[in-house]
Order: C-alpha cells, then sequence, then structure tokens
C-alpha cells in the first residue's frame, strides 16, 4: 500500500492545523480526500494516547471549564427520524478545561451536554492535577454534581459564573447575542477568590477552536459528518495548540509554560508519534 511520504504528511497536517477543510487540504497538498481523512484519524489517535500520558500531575492553580457546540452529519432538526436520539447526529457538544496561567488544555471531551459527560469529563480533569485548584464553570447545572463526586470532600474551590443578558433590541444581527449586562457569581464548593472567578480564558478558547478547526465554523458545509472525525480533529487540534503554537502573552507554547515540554515542537514531531504509536 502507498504511503505519504513525511514531507506530504506535513504539508497536510500544516493544513489541518491552521483551520482548513478536508478538502481544502486535499486541494492544498495534492493528495486524495480519502488519504487526508485516514491521516487525520491516524495521527487523532496518536495525539490523544500521548496526550492522555504526558498531561498528567499537573500543577495548575486555576482551571476554567465550558462547552462549545457544533453538529455532525447535520443540524438537530434535520436528522432523518431513524438516526434521531443517537450520538453523532445532531447536535453534539465539546467539553474544555484551561489554566487560566499557562493557557495549557489538560484534558477535553466530544459527547452530549448531559450530567453522564459532565461527570466522565471532571473527572478526567481530577485524574490529571496535583494540587488544590480554583475551578470555575458556567452556570450549567450538571457542573456542581459533577465536580462533587469528582473532588473528594473540598478538595476545591469551586465557582460559577452566570452572564446576564439584556433583551435583543435587534433583529437585524442574526447571529450575534444579546448585550451582556452583567455576571453573577456564585461559589459553590470551598473558598474561592472572587477576583478569579471568571471564564474568560475558556470562552476565548472557544474561539481559538472556531478558527482553528474548520468543523467548527459556522454556517458552512465543513462540519464533521462523523462524530469519530469530529474527536479526532480536536486531538489533533489540542497537540498543536499545547506543544506546538507559541502563545502570545506567555511567549512559548503552554505546555513549555506548564512543565510537561522544553521546546517548540515542529510538525514534523507530531507526525512522528504515528510510528510512536504503531
Amino acid at each position: 500500500m502507498n504511503k505519504l511520504a513525511t514531507e506530504e504528511r506535513v504539508r497536510v497536517v500544516s493544513a489541518l492545523v491552521e483551520g482548513n477543510s478536508i478538502r481544502a487540504t486535499s486541494r492544498m497538498a495534492g493528495v486524495a480526500v480519502n488519504t487526508v481523512v485516514k491521516l487525520l484519524r491516524d495521527i487523532g489517535c496518536a495525539c490523544t494516547e500521548y496526550q492522555d500520558k504526558t498531561l498528567r500531575n499537573l500543577k495548575a492553580k486555576r482551571v476554567q471549564c465550558d462547552e462549545i457546540w457544533s453538529f455532525c452529519y447535520a443540524k438537530a432538526a434535520n436528522v432523518p427520524k431513524a438516526k434521531q436520539g443517537k450520538f453523532g447526529f445532531g447536535d453534539v457538544w465539546t467539553w474544555v478545561a484551561i489554566d487560566a496561567d499557562t493557557k495549557l488544555v489538560p484534558c477535553w471531551l466530544v459527547g452530549l451536554r448531559d450530567s453522564g459527560y459532565a461527570t466522565e469529563f471532571i473527572r478526567n480533569l481530577a485524574s490529571r492535577l496535583s494540587n488544590r485548584v480554583q475551578l470555575t464553570t458556567d452556570g450549567h447545572k450538571a457542573y456542581v454534581v459533577a465536580i462533587e463526586d469528582s473532588f473528594a470532600g473540598e478538595g476545591i474551590d469551586f465557582a460559577q459564573l452566570v452572564k446576564l443578558y439584556g433583551p435583543d433590541q435587534s433583529s437585524e444581527i442574526r447571529y450575534s447575542p444579546p448585550q451582556c449586562v452583567g455576571c453573577r457569581k456564585s461559589k459553590k464548593i470551598g473558598n474561592p477568590d472572587p477576583k478569579h472567578i471568571s471564564t474568560s480564558f475558556a470562552e476565548r478558547q472557544n474561539l481559538t477552536m472556531r478558527m482553528g478547526m474548520r468543523r467548527f465554523t459556522r454556517l458552512t458545509n465543513a462540519f464533521s459528518k462523523k462524530v469519530e472525525n469530529l474527536a479526532h480533529a480536536v486531538a489533533l487540534h489540542f497537540m498543536f495548540y499545547n506543544f506546538a503554537r507559541v502563545h502570545q502573552s506567555i511567549r512559548v507554547t503552554p505546555a513549555m509554560e506548564a512543565g510537561v515540554s522544553d521546546h517548540v515542537w515542529e510538525i514534523e514531531e507530531i507526525i512522528a508519534l504515528l510510528e510512536k504509536s504503531n
């Protein structure tokens, strides 16, 4: 079976991590669409495996969590009756945690926005932390039970921040949210510092995801057709974000700032993970 040369793999992965769609990447790199998809699956699995092993015993102090919406196969209203209610058809949510200081993303989860996925996500996060942290989320109720179950006793300082929006005065701005008129901070567990009750970094990470993965761009036909491929794309995105992309505010990569890497990774190093995972 033919195998892409390293140079060709670099072109494909470089295009994907810069927010290009599968077909655009295929045209830019001069390889078949199915070849791009297969490489995405393989590199996505390798990135998931590497980060799952490496992002452990993290000494974070302040963590923020949020969920970002996307859809697979079709929007929920257009999913055929035979596929309605099945995961991977319609609404899909990606849960993301971010270290407010190092900007490292220690874990994420592609799933639904329910209590089961909330618990799985928070348990994964708890297993990666080495010390007590201050955790802030939005007002999603599923977080409360998940965090109480995942952190023994009061082993965490947890607060929720709920943004308050005014009425939508303009029907012309169809895709813009109403104006934010305030925030309500609510302490849930422990003694969180009010100055650091914020989800700003998590919300900014949502924008980074929409810019860095074509599948998250609104009002296009580049959405994921299979939820498995969405998960692979997310794993590759965070591998590049954590290890290979220098963050402007900290002048190094998040992995370097968090002490889990000593250099800026090149795309070739990410591709080399394929050989290690085989």
